[in-house]
Parts: C-alpha cells; sequence; structure tokens
C-alpha cells in the first residue's frame, strides 16, 4: 500500500468512528426522558448535556410540560424545560402516549387527564 492509501483508509475509519458516536450520543439523548410509575404525575429530563446515563442529572417536570406543543414550532420567547428541548422532540411525544396509555389501562377508569391518548 502507498501512503496515499494508507491516508486514505485512516480517514475513513475517522468518519465512520465519528459517525457511529455521534448516533450513540443523540440516541442517549433521546432516551433522557424518564418516567418512574411511582411518580406519576411527572417526568424527569437532563438538566445539562449528559455524558452518561449514571452521570445524568435530572430535573422532574409536570407530565403535562412532556410535548406541549405537540410537535409544532416553540415559540421564540419560550424557556426550555429540558437540556436541548428533549421533551418536544418526536420520541418525546411518542413517549408521553405510551406514558398516558400505561396510565389510562391501570386500575382506575380515567387516573389522569388523559384527552391526549383520545387523539
Amino acid at each position: 500500500m502507498t501512503v496515499s492509501e494508507n491516508y486514505y483508509f485512516v480517514s475513513l475509519a475517522v468518519i465512520l468512528a465519528m459517525l457511529l458516536l455521534t448516533a450513540d450520543a443523540g440516541d442517549m439523548l433521546r432516551k433522557s426522558i424518564v418516567f418512574d410509575k411511582n411518580t406519576p404525575d411527572v417526568f424527569y429530563c437532563p438538566v445539562h448535556k449528559p455524558t452518561g446515563f449514571d452521570k445524568m442529572i435530572v430535573k422532574a417536570k409536570p407530565l403535562s410540560r412532556l410535548c406541549q406543543f405537540e410537535g409544532g414550532p416553540i415559540p421564540k420567547d419560550y424557556k426550555s424545560d429540558c437540556y436541548n428541548d428533549v421533551d418536544e422532540t418526536e420520541y418525546a411525544c411518542k413517549e408521553k402516549y405510551r406514558i398516558m396509555k400505561r396510565l389510562k389501562n391501570i386500575d382506575e377508569p380515567m387516573p389522569v387527564d388523559n384527552e391526549y391518548t383520545d387523539k
């Protein structure tokens, strides 16, 4: 192999590694919305950019604030609840739907305001 071929393969390997790390970091941020069935009125989301699940600092927010704009545009003067507006992503809206459906299926006929699941 020539020097230029080695350079090409090393460059390709570095780009591939960067793509994999970026995808993994995005997935971690996406999955950082946490719901605990023991505290059904709140969800938890990161305050700062997470570097790992074991080092993530989260804060509790009312469940009504999760996906409050329902995937629509966020107002410019809006103060974000979570890091990088992770609570307003498409994944967050799907997660809220899943949570509300789960709460609806618990013993009580209508335990919480479940108009979100009726859409």
